[in-house]
C-alpha cells in the first residue's frame, strides 16, 4: 500500500503532512484558485477529514516511475454520496508537490463546498499558526493565501 494511502486511511495527520513538500500546490474541486504551500494544504486536508464520512479509497493507479498517482475514493458529505479522485505528483524527494482533487456528482460537490466553507475560518487559523511556527517564505505565502480566501 502506498504511504499516502496508508496515512489517509489511518487518519494519521502527521504522516500526511510529512509527505507534503514545502512548495506543494493544492487544487480544490470547489475553489477557483489553487492554494500554494504546505501549511494551507495540510490544514485543508485536516478539514476534509473532519467533513468526510465513510471515506474509503477504492482504487490506486500509478505511472511506472511512481511519481504520479491517482487515488479513487468514495465518501459521504452531509448525506450526499461523493466519488472523487486525488491526483498526486511526487517530487524527486518523494514528497507531494502537486495535489489536485476532482469530485462528482454536482450535488455532492456543492455539499462539499458548503461543508468546507464552514471549516475555512479554522483552516485559515491552523495555516497561519503553522506559517508562524515555520517562519518560511512558503508558509508565509500560505498564510497570506488563507487570509485572502476570506478566512
Amino acid at each position: 500500500m502506498h504511504p499516502f494511502r496508508k496515512a489517509v486511511e489511518n487518519r494519521d495527520e502527521a504522516a500526511i503532512e510529512a509527505l507534503l513538500a514545502d512548495d506543494v500546490v493544492f487544487t480544490s474541486p470547489v475553489a477557483f484558485k489553487p492554494y500554494p504551500g504546505k501549511a494551507i494544504t495540510a490544514a485543508i486536508l485536516r478539514g476534509v477529514m473532519r467533513v468526510f464520512e465513510d471515506f474509503a479509497y477504492e482504487r490506486e493507479i500509478a505511472n511506472p516511475d511512481g511519481r504520479d498517482h491517482a487515488f479513487v475514493f468514495t465518501a459521504t458529505v452531509d448525506g450526499k454520496r461523493i466519488q472523487g479522485c486525488d491526483f498526486l505528483h511526487f517530487d524527486e524527494d518523494g514528497r507531494i508537490d502537486d495535489f489536485t482533487v476532482m469530485v462528482r456528482p454536482l450535488s455532492a460537490a456543492q455539499a462539499l463546498a458548503a461543508a468546507m466553507g464552514a471549516q475555512f475560518d479554522r483552516i485559515a487559523r491552523e495555516a497561519a499558526g503553522a506559517a508562524q511556527a515555520a517562519d518560511t517564505p512558503a508558509a508565509t505565502e500560505a498564510a497570506d493565501t488563507a487570509e485572502a480566501a476570506g478566512a
